[in-house]
């Protein structure tokens, strides 16, 4: 097994932070990427205690953002105190990445939500970098951008996270968003000591939703070793996410995903 694989813990979303935690670590899989609403219901300091205790590492945690005050579900909220709060839960965790999902265009106005995020950015990068957390903008595709994040490209991403110290903020290259543009070898080398995180999943063909599209790798046309390497040219050596929101792997055991999901990155990504 790679040992650079990491569970991002929506895979398997039927199972609690606990179960997944356990079952990582069964499978001899050494990292985890955690929701903030998983471990909400664990609680901080007992998810901090069930990760030491089965040797299980943190890639990073999910979420912060919706600097623009719009969310999918519509209700307007304050990103940056939530943002901070992640921070702090980041920190506690032992996750060195705290993933931001940006927000939805505001009031008409594209330019103005991105200077909003640019904004926000500005404000929390020198507080998660007192605490040790890399703050990752992750760019979502541009079906996307009306609900869920203003950054639809790498090089979008890029241009916020470069007006700040790369430790303070990077970038997360996710395949599912980014893998049809075409400047993401440009952009990916354009990012080096710049990327904090790279999640990799393939996308059901024909696309069934722009949200619940995704499949394991080797059930898509993502080249993923392709990827990868364009990822490791850059720089980057850190642990590789498999995140896929898929409501019939979330319908079946976990450990059965779990353990199909190790044999899809084996087979597909190592």
């Amino acid at each position: 097994m790679d040992p650079r694989l990491s569970l991002n813990q929506i895979t398997t979303r039927s199972w609690s932070l606990p179960e997944a935690v356990a079952g990582c670590a069964a499978a001899g899989v050494g990292w985890i990427g955690l929701w903030r609403d998983k471990v909400a219901e664990t609680g901080v300091d007992e998810a901090a205690r069930l990760l030491k205790e089965h040797g299980v590492r943190v890639s990073s945690l999910c979420r912060g953002g919706f600097f623009t005050g719009v969310t999918p579900e519509g209700a307007p909220v304050d990103g940056v105190a939530q943002t901070r709060e992640a921070i702090d839960e980041a920190a506690a965790l032992g996750a060195e990445v705290l993933v931001l999902v940006v927000g939805g265009i505001a009031g008409n106005d594209l330019a103005a939500s991105r200077q909003r995020v640019a904004d926000a950015v500005g404000e929390l990068a020198p507080y998660a970098g007192e605490r040790g957390v890399r703050l990752g903008l992750e760019p979502l595709h541009p079906m996307q951008c009306a609900e869920r994040s203003v950054l639809s490209t790498v090089d979008q991403a890029l241009a916020v996270a470069r007006e700040h110290p790369a430790e303070q903020v990077g970038v997360i290259v996710d395949e599912f968003h980014v893998w049809w543009d075409p400047r993401i070898e440009e952009s990916i080398a354009a990012a080096a000591g710049r990327i904090a995180g790279f999640h990799v999943c393939d996308v059901l063909v024909p696309l069934p939703d722009p949200l619940l599209g995704r499949a394991l790798p080797g059930d898509g046309p993502i080249d993923h070793r392709h990827l990868r390497a364009c990822v490791e040219a850059a720089g980057y050596d850190g642990p590789i996410e498999v995140e896929v929101f898929n409501a019939q792997l979330w319908a079946r055991p976990g450990a059965e995903v779990l353990a199909e999901t190790v044999t899809a990155f084996d087979r597909y990504v190592a």
